[in-house]
């Protein structure tokens, strides 16, 4: 069953879905879960430590399974991690289950914010090394013509480039609050039209 108050924020590493996810959950009067940091949790490790030792498929079993407990639940907010949606499960599990709101960011900035980050394993080189800032935008740009797809089926998109995170989340709040409302009329409209038979 489709909860349009079940939201799932997606977006680049360093978007701002950890950061912003929080306060609009509290904005709401939602819960808020870190997809990311449910898995560690459910793991006992680090996501790092999942990638090196473990592997991306391993990772994406979990993060599959972690998202699946979620699902059937509603006023709460998800943050998932940058590459969720290229898993078609949980892609699938998303889609039917809540409300895709994606955070936009430029190459340029994603790039900005993420050169000074040693947490994300996919900023990382083959060996584990760290990249360089122009490597680093080659990477982010890679990366954004795979995943831009599935970021641009989401119901809600803001820009975060050049914003204070507090506009920002009164935009998503007013933008969300009016996409529920819409959701819950027809909602309305479909069971009255369903009695009238």
């Amino acid at each position: 069953m489709k909860q349009p108050s079940l939201i799932f924020l997606t977006g680049f590493s360093g978007s701002g879905k950890s950061t912003i996810g929080p306060l609009l959950a509290n904005s709401l009067g939602f819960d808020f879960v870190d997809l990311d940091q449910e898995i560690e949790h459910a793991a006992g490790k680090s996501i790092n430590r999942i990638f090196a030792e473990d592997g991306e498929a391993h990772f994406r079993e979990l993060e599959a399974t972690t998202l699946q407990q979620m699902t059937g639940k509603k006023e709460l907010v998800v943050s998932l991690g940058g590459g969720v949606l290229q898993n078609d499960r949980s892609f699938s599990l998303i889609i039917s289950t809540g409300t895709l709101v994606y955070l936009h960011s430029s190459p340029l900035v994603l790039a900005k914010r993420l050169s000074h980050k040693t947490d994300r394993p996919l900023m990382k080189g083959h060996h584990g090394e760290r990249l360089s800032r122009e490597e680093i935008e080659q990477k982010i740009l890679a990366l954004l013509e795979q995943r831009e797809p599935r970021y641009k089926t989401a119901q809600i998109t803001v820009e975060t480039d050049n914003k204070r995170i507090g506009s920002t989340v009164e935009e998503l709040t007013r933008k969300i609050e009016r996409y529920i409302r819409r959701c819950e009329k027809q909602k309305i409209e479909r069971n009255a039209k369903k009695r009238q038979k």
